[in-house]
């Protein structure tokens, strides 16, 4: 597997700039970048986030089953280390965040067992974040 990667970079609607601005930054503690009235940039795990203020906005609630649980797509999020994916989960917990798919662990004894959890910004922008005991279990078939 890669371990130099480049980061990408993703872009978000959202009605409520300021709502969304404290979460980004004070939920998931990403460091608040460039910005503008319209737009704010945020270092998302390393990655590129831009929420970008669009009135009319009204997400889509889909969802696909994995695992016995209804997962929401399309979502986005990193894949982080096993001690930072815990430590996550606590805070968000602490937060009182409403969980889509609560923390827990998916494909258990399988190949590419993982911990995963699902939430929404302010928005109903989907989020999972996951970690791997095993960092090669990540592409494994």
């Amino acid at each position: 597997m890669k371990t130099n990667i480049q980061p990408f970079h993703l872009a978000i609607p959202v009605q409520d700039l300021e709502k969304c601005r404290t979460f980004y930054r004070d939920i998931l503690n990403c460091e608040e970048g460039r910005s503008t009235e319209d737009w704010v940039d945020f270092n998302f795990f390393g990655h590129q986030l831009v929420i970008h203020v669009k009135e009319d906005f009204k997400p889509q609630r889909i969802s696909n089953s994995v695992d016995g649980h209804n997962v929401p797509v399309p979502h986005f999020g990193v894949v982080l280390t096993w001690e930072d994916w815990n430590s996550l989960a606590d805070r968000l917990k602490e937060a009182n965040t409403k969980f889509e798919i609560e923390p827990c662990i998916r494909f258990k004894g399988k190949v590419g067992e993982q911990a995963t959890m699902f939430f929404m910004d302010p928005e109903n922008n989907a989020l999972e974040f996951k970690a791997f005991k095993d960092i090669g279990q990540l592409f494994a078939k």
